[in-house]
């Protein structure tokens, strides 16, 4: 069987959309992908600083006729991002069997009372600008099922990267950053995957803040360069109990986001710690806590693997993935770049290959890694106009 699919992915950083085409090659034992195209397009600045008021938990001028109203905006920015991204792979939107489509998540707690998962980005809009069948929303399945909901490129990964003899570690650094660990010759029930803690979100809010928006990120890492890690407050930030919880875990903005980069910012002022300083110190939280969370959760339990490739974002953070290197420098450490893929499009096409999943009713969960009682069929389909070229199990 082969498809063409677009994923669409958007991330806690909330700097835009990732629209990616592939070709899915399908034996049944085996599943291959071909990119055909990949495109980011950047949100617009006011639909930016809504989706950040509403991750704060800040009060909206217009409650939640706002929030409906931005849910219908992001899919039709959703929908723009995947028209360019075909047109850019010199295809029509005819060729397009599926689209997948993860949304924009501005809640993310799945466990506890009132436990839950959101993500904005309306599928119908989607699928009724371009006419193609769209699978979205793949969260809620598994939050339903007792799991966080998270992480779910694990299932991915294991298609992509496993390897008879070298045990494997997949390391994304987006906003925020998460492992997936495959065993040498494990199966599917063998991987273990869990989000270790804050990627780029608290460097990012740093930057804003000390920028003044101007900057979102710290490119390179070159701001962390000049600064000096503040070894007492980075002993302290390391107290925080996400760090030493066990898996099955996920976070997000509810945890390292804007009210923890706030919380950050009075202690600068207050202790007189030079911005600067601090983002270096932010730099270093995120490295040390994956540092940590191999020694603790992998190393620990299953040896050391031979090797660990990083995709996202913060593999482009020099200084970051310096800290990294010497944290981890009794294991290979490379990007997924050399393994041939692109770790800027890797998420999106992560969640081409679970719609893809979907439509052939297929699981794309990994119970053990999520915490859910079953595996589940992950996304609610929403019929374009090729829906009769969809055959769903």
């Amino acid at each position: 069987m082969k498809r063409i699919v677009v994923g669409l992915m958007s991330g806690t950083s909330m700097d835009g959309i990732d629209a990616s085409v592939i070709e899915i090659v399908d034996s049944g034992k085996k599943k291959r992908i071909r990119p055909l195209s990949f495109v980011t397009t950047p949100y617009p600045r006011e639909i930016r600083e809504s989706l950040l008021e509403i991750c704060r938990g800040r009060s909206l001028r217009s409650g939640v006729a706002e929030v409906s109203s931005i849910h219908f905006r992001l899919g039709e920015l959703f929908a723009q991002a995947a028209v360019r991204a075909v047109r850019k792979a010199g295809r029509s939107l005819k060729d397009i069997d599926l689209i997948g489509s993860h949304g924009q998540t501005i809640h993310h707690h799945p466990r506890g009372p009132g436990g839950s998962t959101l993500q904005l980005g309306e599928p119908a809009i989607i699928a009724e600008r371009t006419g193609v069948t769209t699978v979205a929303d793949f969260r809620p399945a598994d939050v339903a099922a007792g799991g966080e909901g998270a992480p779910l490129v694990p299932y991915v990964h294991y298609l992509l990267f496993r390897n008879r003899r070298r045990s494997r570690a997949i390391h994304n650094l987006g906003g925020i950053s998460n492992l997936t660990y495959i065993p040498a010759g494990g199966g599917l029930k063998d991987v273990v995957a869990f989000d270790t803690g804050p990627g780029n979100m608290v460097m990012d809010g740093l930057c804003r803040w000390m920028t003044k928006g101007k900057k979102g990120s710290d490119r390179g890492g070159s701001l962390a360069r000049k600064g000096k890690v503040q070894e007492a407050l980075l002993k302290d930030l390391l107290r925080h109990p996400f760090f030493s919880k066990p898996p099955p875990k996920s976070t997000g903005a509810d945890e390292f986001g804007a009210q923890f980069v706030s919380s950050l910012c009075h202690r600068v002022m207050r202790r007189g710690i030079r911005p600067l300083d601090l983002l270096a110190t932010a730099t270093a939280l995120t490295a040390f806590s994956i540092a940590r969370s191999y020694q603790d959760f992998i190393i620990r339990r299953f040896g050391k693997p031979d090797e660990i490739y990083f995709t996202g974002g913060g593999r482009k953070n020099r200084t970051l993935m310096e800290m990294l290197k010497q944290q981890l420098k009794f294991i290979r450490v490379g990007v997924v770049e050399d393994l041939g893929f692109d770790g800027d499009a890797l998420e999106a096409q992560a969640f081409a290959l679970l719609a893809h999943e979907a439509a052939e009713g297929i699981a794309g969960n990994v119970s053990r890694v999520t915490g859910a009682r079953h595996e589940v069929v992950l996304g609610k389909v929403t019929p374009g106009r090729n829906y009769l070229g969809i055959k769903l199990k």
